[in-house]
């Protein structure tokens, strides 16, 4: 592997970690009723590009310290069809951090996009 190709996905790497937490917040936000890991991940596979942003196995760390961290909260449902299922909401915290931190994303992009800008 080159080492351009090992610096490219450093860069996503720590790109996607720092969006993480604001994309699973928005979500679970925009929902209506508690979701599960998978259905999450389908639902991101869907709406995103062709590249994945965020893989499943890094969604179920960040829903995990997103509930540590009370912005989310979960209970465990039995499944008819395979073991039982974990569900995630978000908290009036989550609330709370996701206009917060939609609010720097804003920011971020705004000067992100200016400096990148030809």
């Amino acid at each position: 592997m080159s080492d351009l190709t090992t610096q490219t996905k450093k860069f996503q790497k720590e790109l996607n970690a720092g969006t993480s937490s604001l994309v699973l917040l928005s979500v679970l936000g925009r929902s209506n009723e508690p979701m599960y890991g998978y259905q999450i991940a389908k639902l991101l596979e869907e709406s995103g590009p062709d590249i994945p942003m965020m893989k499943q196995g890094t969604l179920y760390p960040v829903l995990r310290s997103l509930e540590d961290n009370s912005l989310l909260e979960s209970t465990v449902e039995p499944s008819v069809s395979g073991p039982p299922r974990r569900y995630y909401k978000i908290t009036e915290d989550g609330r709370a951090a996701l206009v917060e931190w939609l609010e720097i994303w804003k920011q971020t992009k705004k000067f992100v996009d200016a400096n990148l800008k030809g």
